[in-house]
């Protein structure tokens, strides 16, 4: 099958690159010159494990190309998936203005009767909306599907090619019948293609992101109350988590979650309510908490330290949103280290990938690291804020004697406490009762 993707960020350059990998003949396109040049050389612009070997493989294969001609991509595909950006406007909603204007170019250069599939996360109406502005330009029929992606930075290859479930919204059986040829490869061992149609569809993508970051609001709420009563976050969440009507996933207490999916959806969905008049009062709590839980690994350093960190050397582990992605969008590390350097700290980060991310995004006084060890070479405190694999069995002896002072502050939970208070160390965690 012939297919256009446009848009080549996270969501697109997944598609692209693993239909291609099943035989599809797929082109990519985007108006940003340099990313098509490095795409074109089988270079990633972001860093997603598996991503770059299926780039390499299919360009050379023959099956994947990109582009800067979106007019090209539209004429040449037989579907055309739009996964450009749609980030959080002004007041909280989705900005569409890149939806609208793809829409509006495939209208002026459609030449036959295609499938049009809305990949971006977008809020319910958003799928007719794009066929009202196709309409304006054109007179060719062509059916509109919205298939919202549930990939998880990090492992986004392996969610595709392994999906737990593939929900698309069809308007018509012809589209029905593509998709599900389309994606037939992806779900031989059984999982189910959830067909329905295209608002439910486009809300459940809301849905499900508002509900897991829902309950990781909650498990931080509870995480506060456990260390005013002397509980503990993690026991309670074995306890919860083992109740099959609730399950273990995302119970993990900790710094506050971000990237570029559970904000911004959270804050589109409650202004979606808003414009509608319906109270999505458990999203936006859910939205509020996470804001203040961003800060409280430094509300847990200043408690301990004092409010004047003058001279005082932090080092801050994990600047990333969450491991194996250089995404830094919406991250902890955005609001902690400003805060850090307004306090008066100086700051040395590491991170195993988003350094040169945290270059463009950070204040330029951090300075940075190669090695995590280096980081705690004569800092006052270790602050914790992604929990990358290489965070979570460190030589802790070894950490003890490069800090000037025994103080760690774990954002994330990773370390034992008794293991800690053998060592000596004062750690504070989420959730959990300080160790000193």
């Amino acid at each position: 099958m012939r297919v256009g993707v446009i848009g080549t960020g996270y969501v697109g350059l997944v598609v692209g690159a693993c239909l291609a990998e099943t035989g599809h003949h797929v082109l990519c396109a985007d108006i940003d010159e340099k990313k098509i040049e490095f795409l074109n050389q089988g270079v990633s612009p972001i860093y997603e494990p598996g991503l770059e070997p299926l780039l390499k493989h299919n360009l050379a294969e023959g099956r994947l190309t990109f582009t800067t001609d979106v007019p090209r991509c539209v004429r040449e595909s037989e579907v055309i998936f739009i996964a450009v950006g749609t980030p959080s406007d002004t007041d909280g909603s989705a900005d569409l203005k890149h939806v609208v204007s793809v829409a509006g170019t495939i209208g002026e250069h459609l030449n036959e009767e295609k499938v049009i599939i809305t990949k971006s996360t977008v809020p319910v109406g958003t799928a007719a909306r794009v066929r009202e502005e196709i309409e304006k330009h054109t007179d060719q029929s062509f059916h509109m599907c919205a298939n919202p992606e549930f990939l998880k930075e990090g492992a986004a290859v392996e969610d595709f090619m392994k999906p737990d479930r593939i929900v698309i919204g069809v308007e018509d059986e012809t589209a029905r019948v593509l998709m599900e040829e389309l994606y037939s490869p992806f779900v031989r061992s059984g999982n189910p293609i959830l067909f329905m149609d295209i608002p439910s569809a486009e809300m459940t993508k809301y849905a499900a992101n508002a509900m897991l970051a829902v309950r990781i609001s909650f498990m931080n709420q509870i995480a506060a109350l456990c260390e005013q009563t002397g509980a503990d976050v993690d026991r309670v969440r074995k306890g919860i988590g083992s109740d099959p009507r609730i399950g273990p996933a995302f119970l993990y207490a900790g710094a506050g979650y971000g990237g570029s999916c559970f904000p911004k959806d959270v804050r589109a969905l409650v202004r979606r309510g808003d414009e509608l008049g319906v109270d999505m009062s458990v999203a936006r709590s859910a939205q509020e908490w996470n804001e203040v839980q961003k800060l409280v690994v430094t509300d847990k350093l200043v408690e301990e330290l004092g409010s004047d960190l003058s001279g005082r050397r932090i080092a801050v582990w994990g600047l990333a949103f969450k491991p194996e992605t250089d995404d830094m969008r919406e991250a902890v590390s955005l609001k902690v280290v400003p805060r850090l350097l307004e306090l008066g700290a100086e700051v040395i980060a590491h991170d195993p990938r988003a350094l040169d991310v945290a270059r463009r995004e950070l204040p330029d006084q951090v300075q940075y690291v190669s090695n995590e060890y280096e980081a705690c070479k004569g800092a006052d405190a270790l602050l914790i804020l992604t929990e990358w694999l290489q965070y979570r069995r460190p030589d802790l002896g070894r950490i003890k004697t490069l800090l000037t002072q025994p103080l760690v502050v774990d954002g994330r939970n990773l370390f034992d406490r008794e293991k800690m208070r053998e060592l000596g160390f004062t750690y504070l965690s989420i959730g959990r009762q300080d160790v000193r």
